[in-house]
Parts: C-alpha cells; sequence; structure tokens
C-alpha cells in the first residue's frame, strides 16, 4: 500500500497546472477509497520552492500591479492575485499533509479537503480571468504565502497559527468588502465566485483553528496566551483590521484573540509611527 505521504509530495512536485489539479483529485479519491497508508517512508524534505508554472514571475508585494475595478486590466489584475493565492492555497494544504507526521487521520483528511477545494477556487477564478481574455501567470504575484510556509514547516503548531489562523483569515475580512466593489462596478460573476470562496474559507480557517488547539491541549499550552505570542514572534507585518468578527468566529477566533489582534496592530502602528 503507497504511503500518503509520498502521493503527496507528488501533488506538492507537480509543476505544470493541469497535472497538479489532477493529482489532488486523483489523491484525494484514493484517500477516500482508504487505499493509502500513513506509515512514513522517511523524514519529509525542506521544500523551498513547490511544483508552480514557470508564469507568473514572483515579485516583492509592492512591486504588484495595483488593481483598480474600473478598468478591465485593473480587474484582471485583482482576479488575478486572488487566482495566485488559491494555487499556492494548495500547495499548502498538501505541505500540511506531507509535512507533519504522526498525527490523527483527521488531520489529513481535513487538508486533503482543503487541497481539492483550493484547486476548486483556482479552477473557478481562472475560467473568470479566460473570460476576460487573461490567463494565470499573465500578471506578477508575489510569494508571502509561502515564504511563510517555509518559516513554520519545523512545528505543525506554528504553521497551524501563523498560516490558516494569520495570512488566511484575512481573506475574511477583506473579501465581502470585495465582493460589494464588485457588484457595484457590474461584475455579479466574479462576486459569486467570491462568494463561494469566502463561505469554504471560513471552514479552512476553522479546520486551522481545530488543529492549532488541538496541539496546544496535547502540549499542554493555553491556546490564546500561545497564539498571540507566535504572531508577536513570527509576523513582521502589520495586523490589519478592521476585523469580520462573525466570520472570524465561525472560524474558530475567541473574542479575546481578536481583541489581542487589534492591540497589536495599534502597538505597531504607534511604534511605527514613533520610528518615524
Amino acid at each position: 500500500m503507497e504511503s500518503l505521504f509520498d502521493a503527496a509530495a507528488r501533488c506538492l512536485a507537480a509543476g505544470e497546472i493541469e497535472t497538479k489539479l489532477h493529482l489532488t483529485r486523483q489523491t484525494a479519491q484514493v484517500w477516500r477509497d482508504g487505499l493509502f497508508s500513513l506509515q512514513s517512508p522517511g523524514k519529509p524534505e525542506p521544500v523551498e520552492e513547490p511544483g508552480r508554472p514557470m508564469k507568473p514571475e514572483l515579485v516583492a508585494p509592492v512591486d504588484v500591479p495595483k488593481r483598480r475595478l474600473n478598468t478591465k486590466e485593473g480587474l484582471a489584475a485583482l482576479i488575478h492575485a486572488i487566482t495566485h493565492i488559491e494555487f499556492n492555497a494548495v500547495n499548502l494544504a498538501w505541505d500540511a499533509v506531507y509535512r507533519f507526521r504522526d498525527l490523527p487521520p483527521a488531520f489529513y483528511h481535513d487538508w486533503i479537503t482543503v487541497a481539492v477545494e483550493e484547486a476548486y477556487h483556482f479552477q473557478l477564478l481562472r475560467e473568470r480571468l479566460n473570460e476576460l481574455g487573461s490567463d494565470y501567470g499573465d500578471f506578477p504575484a508575489h510569494n508571502g504565502l509561502w515564504d511563510m510556509a517555509t518559516r513554520t514547516a519545523f512545528d505543525p503548531l506554528v504553521r497551524m497559527a501563523l498560516v490558516p489562523r494569520v495570512l488566511e483569515a484575512r481573506g475574511l475580512d477583506v473579501t465581502p468588502g470585495m465582493i460589494q466593489r464588485l457588484r457595484q462596478a457590474g461584475d455579479e460573476e466574479t462576486a459569486t465566485v467570491l462568494e463561494i470562496i469566502w463561505r469554504d474559507e471560513i471552514g479552512h480557517v476553522a479546520i486551522g483553528s481545530h488543529w492549532f488547539q488541538y496541539l496546544c491541549r496535547q502540549r499542554g499550552l493555553d491556546p490564546e496566551h500561545t497564539f498571540h505570542t507566535l504572531v508577536g514572534q513570527y509576523f513582521s507585518g502589520q495586523v490589519l483590521g478592521p476585523f469580520h468578527y462573525e466570520a472570524r468566529q465561525q472560524a474558530g477566533f475567541s473574542v479575546a484573540e481578536l481583541k489581542a489582534l487589534e492591540q497589536m496592530g495599534i502597538a505597531k502602528t504607534q511604534g511605527g509611527n514613533t520610528a518615524r
């Protein structure tokens, strides 16, 4: 019986888009059929870069094109940026499966489910790009999500805290406003796609919250204190608000955690003003 970890490594390494999407669906079905072993053939290898196509060109975040909805190119640039996030999210889900061993089968089931849903999101967005005369790879993009994946590769607790609960959770705050602006601009098609993604992403962040809290309990750690500590230690950017309290609470955040994040954002802003 093949190891799930070997299959996840293939999904992660696949660079051609259609191959990665096909392997994601195929691997998920084999898992559902109960045909994978959770025996580890060895320790996971470091993954500096996952498989991805030659384009998009990866640049610093400040060099990513502006996304103004009042032009066709600006709309395509916005959709492309989200499409890139979803492609990265497929790799992040498979990396969680591949990298972290000796966890309950439910952990792997959850992240395989996330990989399939992120692949579906990617396809929806790519189809929308195609309708606008563009494709994935036509605009530069940044690598912030994967950079955080490499920084948190040593510990699933740190990964669950920083990737789903900080970086991906930001989408829960900003997507409703984006949907509203798209509708105001008359783009019902993209707004509908983002509604599907927003609904699913609440579930994805909730999975991150569940396993973060599980690992804290396993180690005898207080989840709220640990989360606050890890964000301060590993997240160098500004903690941006305002937060969508309802969506974040559905995704497993406590009110105390959200209040602490707000205070961190204020403190970083004040510190930056002092430095200037």
